[in-house]
This record gives structure tokens, sequence and C-alpha cells, in this order.
């Protein structure tokens, strides 16, 4: 295992959370509805502009414009998959970016049958538990509801496969962050475990990672940066909340007044060698 520039890694975050609050990017927010407005919320306390916006009949407008797309499987049903559908194919014809995050994948017939249908028009990252990940990768495995049932290590080869597969860049989220697009490998050593029992902060993070890929040009850099930028912002935001309850506010907060030194100070980060 070797150890990644950490000083590199945060300069480059720093760049990209500047142009990201100088851009102000479009997100095409198609998420679930547990977490529609503290996804939005991420989103604008970061710098992004949000759409979340999920009607077939207005989904190829909005993805016409955005500079992003956010795709969550958290509560599908047939007319959020058609917009969906119709949201992905777009994006990627105007050679956007888009995030995939299968929630639950596994957990029913009808879910994972949409996930791979999404999954197979090739998403730039995706934003999975190690579960997730495995069951995307058919080994059989699966979470329990949303909730992952394996550590980030068990998951560290599917991701690797998944990755090289689909030609994108795979962020497992756990107790300690990996992502990988299939050649590189970066774990991200960040976050507090009361972000686990905080509903909606995966959903959050997939939506704050479309918006560094927005204005960034390597995904896997974006996605780190991006992970990086919401576990640093969960770390501070924790260290006064009272429990789940009092966190979430205290992230948003945190996630619109991070800083390049708050990420230089407290980063760690590792790097996994093929």
């Amino acid at each position: 295992m070797n150890a990644p520039n950490v000083n590199a890694i945060a300069a480059r975050h720093a760049d990209i959370a500047a142009t990201l609050k100088q851009a102000a990017p479009l997100i095409h927010n198609i998420t679930n509805l547990v977490v529609q407005n503290d996804a939005a919320d991420a989103i604008a306390a970061v710098g992004g502009v949000q759409m979340t916006l999920h009607a077939p009949a207005e989904a190829a407008e909005i993805a016409n414009l955005a500079d992003a797309l956010t795709v969550n499987v958290g509560t599908p049903d047939p007319a959020w998959l058609d917009a969906a559908d119709t949201a992905v194919r777009i994006v990627a014809r105007r050679g956007r970016p888009w995030v995939l995050d299968p929630v639950a994948v596994g957990f029913s017939d009808y879910r994972t049958e949409a996930i791979h249908k999404l999954l197979a028009q090739g998403p730039t990252v995706i934003k999975s538990n190690a579960s997730e990940t495995l069951a995307l990768a058919r080994t059989g495995a699966t979470g329990r509801a949303g909730d992952s049932r394996h550590a980030v290590d068990d998951a560290i080869d599917a991701a690797r496969r998944i990755a090289r597969q689909y030609g994108c860049v795979v962020a497992v989220t756990g107790e300690s962050d990996l992502v990988t697009d299939g050649a590189r490998a970066v774990r991200l050593h960040n976050g507090d475990p009361m972000m686990g029992r905080m509903i909606g902060s995966g959903c959050m993070l997939s939506s704050v990672l479309a918006c560094f890929l927005a204005v960034a040009d390597d995904p896997l850099e974006a996605a780190l940066v991006g992970l990086a930028h919401f576990a640093v912002a969960g770390e501070i935001a924790a260290a006064t909340a009272g429990g789940p309850g009092t966190l979430k506010p205290l992230l948003i907060d945190a996630l619109y007044n991070l800083d390049a030194a708050d990420v230089s100070a407290r980063l760690q980060v590792s790097e996994l060698t093929p």
C-alpha cells in the first residue's frame, strides 16, 4: 500500500471546489422521495444549482440543459424510471457526466432489473455501499434494505471489475471509502460513524459528486475530491452534533463553509496496489 500525495489531492480539491462555486453547475437531480430536500440542500451548499425533477414530460428538456445528472434509485416507479432513462440517454449523448446510486440493488427483482438497465448505459460514477457493489457484480450478495451487510474490503475486487467492465469510476462507501477506475484505487479514511445513522447521507453524497463531476475533467479525481469534501464536512459536523437529528443541518452548514485548509489538515488517504 502506497501513500498518495495528500498535499496534491488537497490542492486539487481546492481548485475544483473553487471552480464549482464559481461555475454553479446545473444538476438534474433524479433522486428518491425520502431525501429530495436534503439532496437539494447539499447541492446548493457546495455551490451547485439543482432541479429535482422526475416528470417524464420534462425530463428531456432539463437533461438538455444540465451540466451533470444524478440518478438515485431509492424509490423507483415506472414514471420515475422512464424519466431517468430519458435523462441518461440525453446527457450521455451530450457527453455530460452522470452518477448512478443503485440503492438496495438485489433487494427485489423489479429494482435490480431496473438498476442493471441503467448500469448498461454507462454511468460516469457509481456510488454504492459494499453490499450494493457486490450485488451489481452479480455475486449473489445483498444488503439489508439500503444498508450494507459487508465491509468495503469485501467489495474491492468487485468494484474494480465493475469499473473495468463499464468504463466508469466506482466509489464504495463505508467505514472508509474506496474510489477506483479499475486500474487506480484510492482509499479515503475520513468521515464519522454517525453519518451512517443519518438517513440520506449516501443519497446526499451522490448529488454532491455530480456537482464535482460537472466541473472536473478526470472522473476519478472528481469522485475522490467530492468524497473528501463530504467526509471532512461530516467529521466537522459530527464533532458538535448530539446525534443524527442534529447532524444533518450541521452537515449542510459544513458543506457550505468547508475551505481548503480544513481538507488539507484532515485528509487521510492511502493507495491500493493492483
